[in-house]
């Protein structure tokens, strides 16, 4: 049993350190493109890691920082003037994010269908693909915050800038670190050095590597500003200054209440995509509670912004790294937390050697992996009812952001069952029709407003002198509507064009929870109802 949790420890502290080398320059980035404190990220990181993991039952799920949050934040920051009283919108959100898992708000998440969680999580992957790429280039004048890939619309001087500042070290150094990931991925005896996970190896290589450039003086040397920028504190005064404490004037502010209303909504939200995104990332397929989760939430964003803190919800980067990296149980996540704050608090100077290439390197690799082209296949082959509502998932996440992503995918994925459901009911074409005087239409279990569309057409679609028969032995529930429509069908047209109607299993009412003991069932009528 120890050996057991022995190696089950190795592997989850490899995956927790590949976790923290990818959500360190995240929670950083997300911080500046906050307008936020930089250290404000991390505290949100370390609660995230540490709180969240504890309290979650997610075995995969990583929380911190969130893009998604980033306009709302920033927005909310210059709108209350201070970022003292957004502390207190934090606080506000999570007490809001508690009341929704206890009122058990989680169980909505059961409604998101599985390929739009796919579709989130491929376009989320062509984003990290595509956003890392100037950084594997050399070129930083994006930073590696967001989940849209275009925040400011399609600028074609970008591209120009992208080239002009292409830079051969951070290339050497992508394609070094690139191969030390695909190696110790591929190769056995490699994969088996589970206290020693490729993204760690790469990270040490590229930063030996700048330090020889530089050293030698050559060209490839990357400079300071494509380098992990952390603040390094010097003096007491120093540490005391890294945390901000909530103004408590916040409180009597309804703006900071209809801020703090606003996260939770959306902070809830996009942490029940996550999760269950992360679910189906488990390998083992384990169910995570998602009203805990909101609970776990609510703590973490309670905490995190009393001491400074940015909101947080679970973020489908740091947890699809997590998976990819091998992690078994929540500890990966709570490793995590633990390294952002040693880390920062001892060795920020060492951080500050990583270059963002070697990083890019292990995010391009996780993107990959999340929109790797069997996804792809695997919907294509399931029919364009999946495939469909996946691909539009997956363009408008890349085109818009994740929350108007999934809400197109739903709306589609909606429209397609609702297209079906009407199919369900039945359905005949003219040249069915026109092909016999004699059909039968077995309605379904369930026949409801809408599949009235459908069934008129049939019945329109009825030529003079037909033989029809109506079979409703199966269905518990009519609507009034098809009811009504099929009483006029046989009671005015059948008798006008002489079209014989047999109607089988029809009750003489309908409720939408009527047991059988209730039900009654009709006489069988020719030509009448």
């Amino acid at each position: 049993m120890k050996t057991k949790n022995k190696a089950e420890f190795s592997q989850n502290f490899a995956s927790g350190l590949v976790v923290f080398l990818v959500a360190l320059p995240l929670c950083l980035g997300i911080a500046l493109a906050s307008g936020a404190p930089p250290l404000s990220g991390i505290i949100a990181g370390v609660i995230g890691g540490i709180v969240v993991g504890f309290i979650s039952n997610s075995n995969i799920s990583v929380s911190g920082p969130a893009a998604g949050l980033t306009a709302i934040v920033l927005t909310a920051i210059t709108d209350l003037g201070a970022f003292e009283l957004f502390l207190c919108a934090g606080i506000i959100a999570g007490l809001f994010q508690l009341v929704l898992g206890f009122v058990r708000a989680g169980s909505i998440s059961n409604y998101f269908p599985n390929n739009v969680i796919e579709g989130m999580l491929a376009g989320i992957g062509i984003i990290i693909v595509l956003k890392q790429i100037p950084h594997a280039l050399g070129f930083d004048g994006d930073n590696m915050s967001n989940e849209t890939l275009f925040d400011n619309g399609i600028n074609l001087n970008y591209f120009n800038d992208l080239f002009a500042a292409i830079h051969p070290g951070a290339i050497v150094i992508t394609l070094i670190s690139m191969g030390i990931l695909l190696a110790w991925d591929k190769i056995p005896s490699l994969k088996k050095l589970k206290m020693l996970p490729g993204a760690l190896v790469a990270v040490i290589s590229g930063i030996l590597l700048n330090q020889l450039f530089l050293a030698t003086g050559s060209s490839l040397g990357i400079s300071a500003e494509h380098l992990v920028t952390l603040p390094v504190p010097q003096t007491a005064d120093d540490f005391k200054n890294l945390i901000t404490l909530p103004s408590l004037n916040g409180f009597t502010n309804p703006q900071v209440w209809i801020v703090g209303a606003t996260i939770a909504v959306v902070a809830s939200i996009e942490t029940l995509l996550c999760i269950e995104a992360s679910d189906r990332l488990d390998s083992k397929r384990r169910i995570t509670d998602t009203n805990l989760e909101l609970k776990a939430q609510g703590v973490g964003n309670f905490l995190s912004s009393l001491i400074g803190g940015l909101p947080m919800t679970s973020v489908v980067v740091r947890s699809s790294a997590n998976a990819n990296a091998g992690a078994t149980s929540k500890s990966s996540a709570i490793i995590h937390g633990v390294l952002l704050l040693v880390c920062v608090l001892s060795i920020p100077f060492i951080l500050n050697l990583i270059p963002l290439a070697t990083l890019a390197a292990v995010l391009i690799l996780v993107g990959y992996k999340l929109a790797k082209p069997a996804t792809f296949k695997h919907f294509w082959h399931n029919g364009k009812y999946q495939f469909i509502p996946f691909l539009a998932t997956v363009l408008a996440v890349v085109f818009t952001d994740l929350l108007k992503g999934v809400g197109i995918g739903l709306l589609i994925s909606v429209f397609y069952i609702l297209q079906g459901n009407m199919k369900r009911a039945y359905y005949l074409s003219r040249e069915k029709l026109n092909d016999t005087d004699d059909f039968t239409i077995k309605l379904a279990e369930e026949v409801s407003f809408l599949n009235k569309a459908a069934i008129k057409k049939t019945l329109k679609n009825v030529k003079p002198g037909s033989n029809v028969t109506i079979d409703a032995r199966s269905t518990s529930y009519i609507t009034t509507d098809v009811l009504e429509m099929i009483q006029d069908f046989a009671n005015v047209r059948a008798k006008e064009d002489e079209i014989q109607v047999h109607l089988i299993g029809f009750k003489k009412s309908y409720k939408e929870y009527e047991s059988d003991e209730d039900s009654h069932i009709l006489v069988t009528h020719r030509r009448a109802m």
